[in-house]
């Protein structure tokens, strides 16, 4: 358990900053899902057809978190991790976020399409459940290949490692 500990508290910062952007995120992300599921995109409506379009709703809404994570992300949660070119991040955060996106719109079309749960509360839970799958995935995916612990953390947590295995 004190492993745990020290991994989170080594990374206090860095968690906390990544959290308020996620919980902009979502705010963003449940904000656009509304306006379009409410909206232009509701079953009432006549936009594109009278079908169902929550998914549609639910994966434009993810995008539009996607842009803004990405940019709050860099500038702030990583700002002083190495990066790769801003083209080739861009790529990953956008193939990490992809994986990201099936997750959630996955939870929202199993429980709308298949499991008929398609009231508004219905769907808002359904996608914060994806939301919270999603981040998980995220987290994981963005420390792992999108940015690079910096080198003296990277050295501290090898270091960290040889003196818990000779103990």
């Amino acid at each position: 358990m004190t492993a745990v500990w020290r991994w989170v508290r080594g990374r206090a910062g860095e968690l906390t900053r990544f959290g308020v952007v996620g919980i902009v995120g979502v705010l963003v992300n449940l904000g656009v899902f509304n306006l379009l599921r409410l909206g232009p995109l509701s079953p009432d409506a006549e936009v594109a057809g009278g079908v169902d379009r929550v998914v549609t709703a639910k994966i434009i809404a993810t995008l539009a978190s996607i842009l803004f994570a990405w940019v709050a992300h860099r500038e702030w949660t990583y700002r002083g991790r190495s990066r790769h070119r801003p083209a080739r991040e861009a790529v990953l955060f956008a193939l990490i976020n992809g994986v990201a996106l099936v997750v959630e719109a996955g939870v929202l079309f199993v429980s709308h399409h298949w499991w008929g749960l398609d009231t508004v509360l219905d769907d808002n839970l359904f996608s914060l459940v994806g939301i919270g799958l999603g981040t998980v995935t995220r987290y994981v995916g963005y420390g792992l290949f999108v940015f690079h612990p910096p080198v003296d953390d990277a050295a501290r947590t090898a270091s960290s490692d040889d003196g818990d295995a000779a103990a």
